[in-house]
């Protein structure tokens, strides 16, 4: 039993430093760290990851609760406006830069991780690339904070992938002045940071053309305690990424200046898209780092753990496990850095290569993640199982990555559209 809770307190600990040295060979500039500033902005991260995020991940996801004053001190490390221009109190770093710090946070806690894009990508990102400079003056200083905590709105009840089937309205009033939001946003991540009242800012999508128009939508910026904008309920008891809060958010006649349009009336298609590619990107990077940890914990153990008078490193079944889901994490490390090197946010999306393999990455790296999870379960067996391992919140936080910000059937389609396009 002694030996027992040893193995289980070494293969709990956070990250090795050999496997760390192995999984990031290249050093400066390869595609994991291109520059100087690439390789710092990873060794602050992973310290930061490690020493405070780790830590808290169990207990909070256990709890279903959103560590909000964990989640400030990224904006003190002046992460939360990692993409936003320095004029507007951003960082102004890059799309490789993005990367490094999803992949680090997600190794730790993917749910932390999330709530983390939804905020620095979703609102911060998407108000970065696509407000007036007005806009941008009023909301970015204090979102790159953390003073105020956002999201984005855009799936629905009835209206998921099939973004343009969305019911939520704008209807101009007051010669225009204003706009009437009227509808209800489902899945919605920072939906609500307390559990009873909503979250700070929100970019709502919504259709301003007629009703019987799949298009015409246009979007808008939407804060707390505005008159008709309301909780409707916390989503509980997710499979996974139970510390990043969902929430469902209604808007009942909700009224909206016409100063916080973004982008122009039935833009917001434009808007979307010029937003995608690093959600996309970003989000293939938390599967890299649930990949990389998961390759970390079951190499640990299979060196800690004996069975039959041998570690388990010795077994060829586990062998297979761990050599096969470290060349997938490498594989999918480098595609997923590659395509950021290639990912420009200052510039209109092609619609070529980098759209492709935005899907693809996505696509490919979701498998990654879940498979190496599956397979850090598989080689700790019943340790893997249980909360203390940690391994088990991994591989029910993976299975988001394959939904969420666009379904992996959605990938097929949209690479094929793009493969075969004329």
């Amino acid at each position: 039993m002694l030996l027992q809770r040893s193995v289980m307190r070494v293969a709990r600990r956070s990250f090795s430093a050999e496997a760390a040295r192995m999984i990031h060979s290249g050093g400066i500039g390869s595609a994991f760290e291109p520059t100087e500033a690439h390789a710092a902005l990873r060794a602050m991260v992973r310290k930061f990851a490690e020493r405070e995020v780790d830590p808290q991940a169990n207990e909070f996801n256990r709890d279903e609760r959103m560590n909000v004053p964990l989640f400030k001190r990224l904006g003190e490390l002046g992460l939360l406006g990692l993409t936003a221009h320095e004029e507007f109190g951003g960082t102004g770093m890059d799309a490789t830069s993005a990367c490094i710090v999803h992949e680090e946070l997600s190794a730790a806690d993917p749910a932390f991780c999330l709530s983390y894009l939804a905020h620095s990508l979703l609102f911060v990102n998407n108000v970065a690339r696509n407000a007036s400079p007005e806009q941008m003056f009023k909301y970015l200083p204090d979102a790159c904070t953390g003073d105020k905590i956002g999201g984005m709105c855009m799936s629905e009840p009835d209206a998921g992938t099939d973004v343009l089937a969305m019911r939520t309205r704008a209807e101009a009033v007051e010669g225009g002045a204003a706009f009437e939001l009227t509808g209800t946003k489902m899945w919605i991540t920072n939906g609500t940071i307390d559990g009873t009242t909503t979250g700070d800012l929100f970019l709502v999508y919504a259709k301003t053309g007629p009703p019987q128009d799949r298009g015409g939508l246009s979007l808008f910026l939407v804060e707390k305690g505005t008159p008709g904008f309301t909780l409707g309920q916390q989503i509980k008891d997710k499979c996974g990424m139970r510390a990043s809060l969902t929430a469902e958010l209604v808007f009942d006649k909700c009224r909206i200046p016409r100063e916080n349009l973004v982008g122009g009336e039935g833009q917001a298609v434009k808007c979307m898209m010029r937003n995608l590619e690093i959600e996309r990107l970003c989000l293939a990077a938390m599967s890299c780092g649930i990949a990389r940890r998961s390759v970390e914990a079951m190499a640990r153990y299979s060196v800690q753990r004996s069975s039959f008078g041998k570690p388990l490193k010795s077994f060829g079944q586990v062998q297979r496990l761990v050599g096969e889901s470290y060349a997938k994490m490498r594989a999918g490390r480098a595609y997923m850095y590659e395509v950021a090197a290639r990912v420009d946010l200052d510039k209109e999306p092609e619609g070529g290569n980098t759209r492709v393999d935005t899907d693809g990455v996505k696509l490919f790296c979701g498998e990654v993640g879940k498979q190496c999870a599956d397979s850090a379960m598989q080689v700790m067996g019943g340790n893997g199982y249980v909360g203390e391992y940690q391994i088990e919140r991994l591989w029910r936080d993976s299975k988001l990555l394959e939904i969420g910000g666009g379904t992996n059937e959605a990938h097929h389609k949209n690479i094929v559209n793009d493969l075969t396009r004329g």
